[in-house]
C-alpha cells in the first residue's frame, strides 16, 4: 500500500480483502497528498461500483465525493459526453440496448435475405461485438474472412449495422470502449489531457479485462 508511484498487482482469492486493500490505498493516497480529483477506480459492474463508492464513502467521508469510482462503460460514456465530437458523432447520442441493435440486425439480415433460422440475429451481434473488441471494422473483418461463408455476412451485416448507428447519432455498448480507445489513439492532446487527470488508476478484478480495456 505505501508505494503507490508504480504500478502493483494484487492476486489473491475471493473474499480475501483484495478491496479492501484498494480503498485502504487509495486513503493512504489522500493522506499523503494526493489530489482526489487525480484517481479513478473502475471495475465491472453498477453493482460493485456502488459498494466501491460505498466503501470509500465510509472511510474518506466527503473527500470520497471527488474520487471518479464507476464501470469501465460509465467512465468512458463521461468521457465521450464531453469529446464524441473529434470522432464525428454529437455529444448527445443514444446509447442502444440489445433489443435497438437486434432490430438493425434483423433488418440487415432481410435485406441480404439471410434466413435467421440458418443464422440468428444474437449470433451474429456476438461476431460483431468480438470484432469490435479486437479493433477490426467490417472492412477488415470481411478481408479476414477469405472466404468463410458465415463470417462474410456477418461482416456485410456489421457494415449496415455501423452505418445506422452513426447516422442516429447511436452507439452500442461495445462502442463506448472501443471510440474511447479510438478518441485518444487520434487525439494526442485529448489523451493527454486524461492522463493528467487521471494521475492513479486502480482497477477491481482487472483479470476480467477483455482486449479493448487492457488497451484503454
Amino acid at each position: 500500500v505505501v508505494n503507490y508511484s508504480s504500478p502493483s498487482l494484487i492476486i489473491a482469492g475471493a473474499g480475501s480483502g483484495k478491496t479492501r486493500v484498494l480503498t485502504s490505498r487509495i486513503a493512504y493516497m489522500l493522506e499523503q497528498g494526493v489530489q482526489p480529483h487525480n484517481i479513478l477506480a473502475l471495475t465491472f459492474t453498477n453493482k460493485a461500483a456502488g459498494e466501491l463508492k460505498e466503501r470509500l464513502e465510509a472511510i474518506l467521508g466527503e473527500d470520497a465525493m471527488d474520487i471518479q469510482a464507476s464501470t469501465f462503460h460509465s467512465a468512458c460514456v463521461r468521457i465521450l459526453r464531453r469529446e464524441i465530437t473529434a470522432l464525428g458523432y454529437e455529444s448527445n447520442f443514444t446509447i442502444y440496448d440489445t433489443d435497438d441493435s437486434l432490430r438493425i440486425i434483423k433488418e440487415a439480415l432481410k435485406a441480404l435475405q439471410v434466413n435467421e433460422k440458418n443464422m440468428t440475429p444474437r449470433s451474429v451481434l456476438s461476431g460483431i461485438s468480438a470484432a469490435k473488441d479486437q479493433f477490426l471494422d467490417a472492412k477488415a473483418m470481411l478481408k479476414d474472412a477469405q472466404g468463410d461463408f458465415r463470417q462474410e455476412i456477418i461482416a456485410k451485416v456489421y457494415d449496415h449495422y455501423q452505418k445506422r448507428l452513426k447516422e442516429s447519432n447511436a452507439l452500442d455498448f461495445d462502442d463506448i470502449i472501443v471510440l474511447t480507445v479510438r478518441l485518444f489513439q487520434e487525439n494526442p492532446d485529448i489523451l493527454e489531457k486524461y492522463q493528467n487527470r487521471f494521475r492513479y488508476i486502480m482497477v477491481d478484478e482487472y483479470q476480467d479485462t477483455n482486449n479493448s480495456q487492457f488497451l484503454l
